[in-house]
């Protein structure tokens, strides 16, 4: 490789890490955390409820403080990189993407379902028309053929998005399966291609390099980890490999790896971890952030967390409908109550 390609990298730590944070972390936390980030040449820091913007409620769990300030305290600090945040229609609003913009967020993922990118056309059309960085995220990608992963790219090309994100919300997806949907987009669209991994199977970092080697150029990762279920690609470890194979990130290696030290560890409530339940999500092709609602669920009515992330995955329930977690949990308590009797 004669002149390094660049790799654009969005760290998550501050969005998806908050789904193993419950979602408690505080504007010191935050901005700590942002300053830390840019410091070492991140080129976009996303920030927002694990669930996106508007996610801070009853069904996806309240957040420590208002996003409002988490958003100000990271913008405040963050001087070379741009503020991200995460939209999905439904869960936030217009109005919650306009007040992200006033913080300055420079970048917004917006991101549905896989087979429903056509509701994302409204946020991703307002993200452009406020001179948003537009990335669109097709969640669970595991649960569509290529073939279909480009008809709903396509929606959100129409509709503006510059880049279009591979997102392995459940970290189920094997390189191979990685490899046909980055070509298949890649083969079929204008715009950029990315991809967001999930380690439930241990290959976030090896399927963020077939994408890599696909053509996709846009990666999310979280330093440390520190994501749903058994965590994200690490971006301290994606730097490393990607240097290794002569790629460019803008990020600094040392500094990110201080980072994730001395910074990021100290405020993680447990290691990143592959785990019994997190790595049935991957096996069985279930949303990462269903992992604390699901362990709560098998405390609740004594049945084995494994038992319904499975049922979960035969379901294909996706990312909205938690409420069926503590459902299928009772399902399986009544069961086990007959078999006893």
């Amino acid at each position: 490789m004669s002149e390094k390609t660049f790799v654009h990298i969005l760290d998550s730590t501050l969005r998806d890490g908050s789904h193993a944070l419950s979602h408690q972390f505080t504007a010191e936390q935050v901005a700590k955390v942002a300053k830390g980030l840019d410091d070492a040449g991140v080129e976009m820091i996303e920030v927002s409820h694990g669930d996106g913007l508007g996610g801070s409620t009853v069904t996806y769990g309240f957040s420590k403080q208002a996003e409002l300030e988490l958003l100000k305290a990271a913008s405040s600090v963050i001087k070379k990189g741009k503020l991200a945040v995460l939209l999905l229609p439904g869960i936030g609003t217009k109005e919650d993407l306009k007040m992200a913009a006033d913080c300055g967020a420079k970048v917004a993922q917006i991101a549905t379902h896989v087979t429903e990118a056509d509701v994302s056309e409204q946020h991703i059309g307002l993200a452009k028309k406020m001179g948003m960085e537009t990335i669109g995220m097709l969640m669970l990608s595991h649960m569509a053929s290529p073939e279909k992963l480009v008809e709903q790219g396509k929606i959100m090309e129409a509709a503006g998005a510059d880049v279009v994100l591979v997102t392995d919300s459940a970290g189920a997806l094997m390189p191979h399966t990685v490899k046909e949907r980055v070509a298949a987009l890649r083969a079929a669209l204008k715009i950029g291609i990315g991809f967001h991994g999930h380690n439930n199977l241990s290959l976030a970092v090896a399927n963020s390099v077939v994408a890599i080697e696909e053509g996709a150029r846009w990666l999310d990762a979280c330093t440390c980890g520190l994501g749903a279920g058994s965590g994200n690609t690490p971006t301290e470890v994606l730097v490393a490999v990607l240097n290794k194979l002569g790629y460019e990130t803008g990020i600094d290696l040392w500094k990110i790896m201080d980072t994730a030290e001395e910074v990021v560890r100290p405020i993680m409530p447990k290691p990143v971890r592959i785990g019994k339940a997190s790595l049935t999500m991957g096996y069985a092709g279930v949303y990462s952030s269903f992992l604390l609602h699901a362990d709560k669920a098998a405390q609740q009515f004594g049945v084995d967390a494994r038992d319904i992330l499975v049922e979960l995955g035969r379901r294909k329930v996706v990312g909205g409908q938690e409420d069926m977690i503590v459902e299928v949990a009772m399902e399986l308590a009544e069961k086990k109550k007959h078999a006893a009797a």
